[in-house]
């Protein structure tokens, strides 16, 4: 007599497993075809609105946090900065010319140096926000374009520091040097040379946005080389209105380096093949 085989005892059938139980490794024996995107796709846990807004509430805390902290870093050693930044002057002789107007300078030099200390963890935080929304060829072409783009912004400011400010105040020294006694505002001082530096490290970012416009499939490196007389003269312009003074030697040198990055651009978007 046939005796009966329990439920247990019978054999499972695999094909009725569901398919979130394999996992993926199963799923790349199983498939070949499915490449490395597809199991990111897997890996991937959706998040809500709410969940968002709260990752995005907790990064700009935290970038926020080191940017007090870079600040009053940068104010426990304001004079010395305030000193290093006052070598292209020359040896000339700054005033205060209202109460208080040094204390001002100071708070806006140690608020300009903390942002500049802090931003390697605001990029961080940029970063750790965006990266799980990235396909796994993104994150990987992510860490590149970030350490560009802070190495530029910091050549950015060594070139204004080294050529553009000294070119810029040589001018305003000699022109009338000989009628007028030099005495500047000290607070109108920073301002220039302050925005000066800032304007000219966000110029040099020109490359890392070329880079990300041929990556989205925006435009290519034939089409950037085709523009190129549009560029000429937007460097220009733009040399004009980043540079807070009016002399011709600074536009000239602002605007020359934003075409000399520029045209660097495009021989890196024709690297990456695009």
């Amino acid at each position: 007599m046939l005796e009966t085989v329990s439920e247990a005892e019978q054999p499972q059938d695999l094909s009725t497993e569901p398919i979130e139980d394999v996992n993926e490794s199963a799923i790349a024996i199983v498939d070949p075809s499915v490449d490395e995107e597809e199991l990111d796709a897997i890996d991937d846990v959706e998040m809500s609105l709410f969940d968002h807004l709260e990752e995005f509430r907790s990064r700009i805390f935290y970038a926020l946090i080191a940017v007090i902290v870079g600040v009053i870093g940068c104010f426990a050693f304001v004079n010395k900065i305030v000193a290093l930044l006052e070598i292209p002057a020359q040896g000339v002789k700054f005033l205060q010319l209202a109460p208080g107007e040094y204390f001002f300078v100071s708070i806006k030099v140690a608020g300009y140096s903390g942002l500049l200390v802090a931003s390697p963890a605001i990029l961080y935080q940029i970063v750790r926000f965006i990266l799980p929304g990235l396909t796994r060829k993104e994150k990987r072409a992510i860490a590149p374009i970030v350490f560009g783009s802070s190495i530029l912004f910091v050549l950015g400011i060594v070139f204004a520091y080294e050529l553009l400010i000294p070119a810029a105040l040589n001018f305003f020294i000699s022109y009338g040097g000989d009628v007028v006694e030099q005495f500047w505002s000290i607070d109108r001082y920073f301002e220039f040379v302050l925005l000066l530096l800032f304007s000219t490290g966000l110029a040099f970012q020109i490359p890392v946005i070329q880079a990300l416009l041929a990556m989205t499939g925006i435009v290519n490196s034939a089409r950037m080389l085709a523009g190129w007389r549009y560029v000429v003269l937007g460097a220009v312009i733009l040399g004009a209105v980043l540079t807070p003074s009016t002399d011709p030697m600074t536009q000239s040198l602002l605007a020359g380096a934003v075409g000399i990055l520029y045209f660097g651009g495009i021989f890196l978007v024709k690297a990456m093949g695009k």
